[in-house]
């Protein structure tokens, strides 16, 4: 086979690879000014591929109860509201509370701390497409 036909055969295994569903996803509890934690199946959403990568939960305080607002977001976003609220976060009237996490529906209501378990060692999945990349990478400069 003719270098240049290895070259063409490798990226497009390459494209296939990265456009294949693999892409990151995540999924998050999303809902406007609601009075109760609407961490329920009905408000679960599918994030942005590759643009929203974090859930983020606002937690108001006011009046008349504390109010939930939920949604997908990018993480500079959320990092940096999360960190222009912090000063308003007491837990009193009129307080704002803004958190970020980055794994599905972290966003919904708080889990109980469990104890760390034999998969924690597990491989992360985060790092799985990394190696048929490199490998679909070092073929393509050896080859091509």
């Amino acid at each position: 086979m003719r270098p240049l036909t290895v070259c063409a055969l490798l990226l497009l295994l390459l494209f296939f690879f990265l456009s294949s569903g693999l892409a990151l996803q995540i999924q998050c509890y999303q809902c406007e000014e609601m009075t109760h934690d609407c961490s329920r199946p009905e408000f679960i959403v599918n994030c942005t591929v590759n643009v929203q990568d974090m859930c983020q939960k606002e937690v108001l305080v006011k009046d008349d109860g504390i109010h939930y607002r939920k949604s997908c977001a990018s993480s500079g976003a959320c990092l940096i509201a999360s960190s222009g609220y912090q000063q308003f976060c007491t837990g009193k009237l009129n307080s704002v509370c803004i958190t970020c996490c980055n794994t599905p529906l972290c966003n919904g209501p708080r889990q109980k701390k469990r104890p760390p378990s034999s998969s924690a060692t597990a491989a992360n999945p985060l790092h799985l497409p990394a190696f048929p990349v490199c490998v679909v990478l070092l073929l393509d400069s050896v080859l091509c």
